[in-house]
């Protein structure tokens, strides 16, 4: 005998909400008819309680109920995230009811008496409508996926309280938003974190590194181009900040701009307008612009290499991203994270790591922060062939210990007297301190950390004798030290007045 399987046909449900018990019967079988189950509750209260347990596709929603009224009911399902598409029915249709229903996010409104074969229609299309947006968010998760967007991953205290002020300059008006951190921190991951977050998140998050496009074609990706505005331009194309309009446009390393093109952004972000390469009208955008850089802006400023007015503006919003050195607490977090990332990717069966490579990872200094971090993993999950990763597995540098130890910035220099001479122009000379540099070798920024500590360690946390000591400004030590996570020094006082 044959046995198929016939598939299940999962009827829609309807949530009938109205007043009039002969009102909810003739709904209820004009549903039967059309194919579709439906539910009743005679008031919002009602309502709301079948709600928590029922998931109706869709909900048949009388304006007048005793009690709370159907726009009350409306907002309150605003107000919860519900989803779900609502028909509105009255018997008197009043402008200021319909206005507000529909900008509660109503999807139609019919009239009483009811025309059931209009009602059959509207019911079909509220449907299809409603399945329409929930494969299109299902989309847009897959594309987010895709585009290796996930939150950021941190339980540190710098970490926590970073991501609620990300969430806050997300959720605010800002159209200007700078990110620093040094390379690897995941400076690109906070700028997809903002957008996703931000009412923009359905518009198009276009990113760009400012260091990987020639400075001669620059111009022409920001702002697109006319037919014939240079040799190839053999048709029109839209620039990136006509791609991402109503979206956000994330400059990556805006440092490495031209001063050219700074003015020209500065113009953009000013007005919000932009004028393509050989075009001779403006076109208006609306863009929310995230730069970054890893690069110290305002020493580039007083050097001359940025704009001063750009770098104003941009710094509007500024968000610091710690190194992962000085967050050593969600190294675990991380591992945990990349480790099932791989593991679906190379389709392993690691379960973590040993307890040697568990001290190794923690110990190492990571001064490639989180980048470098995810390539170890990465490297470490394709050559272990058990269950557990070990410190064979890993590069030679965290092996081996080479960035220095945990806890505290490393021993990478030690200054001492006599110092050197360095002849000058004139016959004069310069002091240069002794270097002292650690068997297992050190890195740039880690000489650096060490300088703007002993510095302010020599002055006693004086932050404008320690700007002295190492012949930067004071704005630039502050840089530094918020950079670095140094607790910020005494200010200078004010010498007190002298009696007569």
């Amino acid at each position: 005998m044959k046995n198929d399987k016939v598939p299940i046909m999962v009827r829609k449900k309807i949530l009938i909400v109205d007043d009039e018990k002969l009102v909810r019967w003739a709904l209820a079988r004009k549903c039967a008819e059309c194919g579709y189950q439906s539910v009743e509750a005679a008031d919002g209260e009602e309502a709301l309680s079948v709600l928590q347990n029922e998931s109706p596709d869709a909900i048949l929603l009388d304006v007048h109920l005793p009690g709370q009224s159907g726009i009350e009911v409306l907002e309150k399902l605003k107000q919860s995230g519900e989803t779900r598409t609502v028909i509105m029915m009255t018997a008197d249709p009043q402008l200021e009811d319909v206005k507000t229903a529909l900008r509660l996010g109503a999807y139609d409104f019919v009239s009483k008496p009811i025309n059931y074969e209009e009602l059959g229609v509207t019911l079909q299309n509220a449907l299809e409508a409603g399945a329409l947006r929930t494969e299109v968010e299902s989309l847009r998760g897959e594309v987010r996926r895709r585009a290796g967007y996930h939150e950021v991953i941190g339980v540190s205290r710098k970490m926590t309280e970073l991501m609620k002020f990300v969430q806050k300059v997300a959720a605010s008006e800002a159209s200007t938003i700078l990110i620093q951190g040094e390379s690897g921190t995941g400076k690109d991951l906070v700028a997809k974190t903002i957008h996703y977050q931000s009412a923009r998140k359905d518009k198009p998050f276009v990113a760009i590194n400012c260091s990987a496009i020639p400075e001669t074609l620059m111009e022409a990706e920001l702002f697109g181009h006319e037919r014939g505005a240079f040799t190839d331009a053999k048709a029109m194309k839209k620039g990136l900040f006509e791609v991402a309009d109503e979206g956000t446009l994330f400059l990556d390393e805006i440092g490495e701009l031209s001063p050219l093109l700074q003015a020209k952004l500065l113009r953009v972000l000013e007005d919000q307008v932009i004028r393509r390469v050989g075009g001779v009208r403006d076109i208006q955008v609306n863009v929310r612009v995230i730069a970054a850089s890893n690069r110290d802006l305002e020493r580039a400023v007083r050097e001359g290499h940025f704009r001063q007015d750009l770098y104003y503006r941009l710094a509007i919003i500024s968000v610091f991203l710690p190194p992962l050195r000085e967050r050593k607490e969600d190294v675990p977090a991380l591992v945990d994270f990349f480790v099932g990332h791989y593991n679906r990717k190379f389709r392993r069966n690691v379960q973590g790591l040993n307890e040697e490579t568990q001290r190794l990872l923690m110990s190492y200094n990571w001064p490639g922060n989180v980048r470098e971090l995810k390539n170890a993993l990465e490297r470490a999950m394709l050559l272990e062939e058990g269950t557990l990763l070990r410190p064979d597995d890993l590069p030679f540098a965290v092996a081996s210990g080479r960035s220095g130890t945990a806890g505290s910035a490393p021993t990478a220099m030690e200054v001492s007297s006599p110092a050197a001479q360095e002849p000058l122009e004139g016959g004069s000379t310069r002091r240069l301190p002794v270097l002292s540099i650690p068997e297992g070798g050190t890195s740039l920024e880690d000489i650096e950390h060490a300088l703007v500590e002993l510095a302010l360690r020599q002055s006693h946390g004086n932050q404008i004798k320690a700007a002295k000591l190492l012949d930067i400004s004071r704005d630039a030590l502050r840089y530094k030290m918020k950079k670095f996570g140094l607790v910020h020094g005494e200010e200078e006082q004010p010498a007190s007045p002298t009696r007569p």
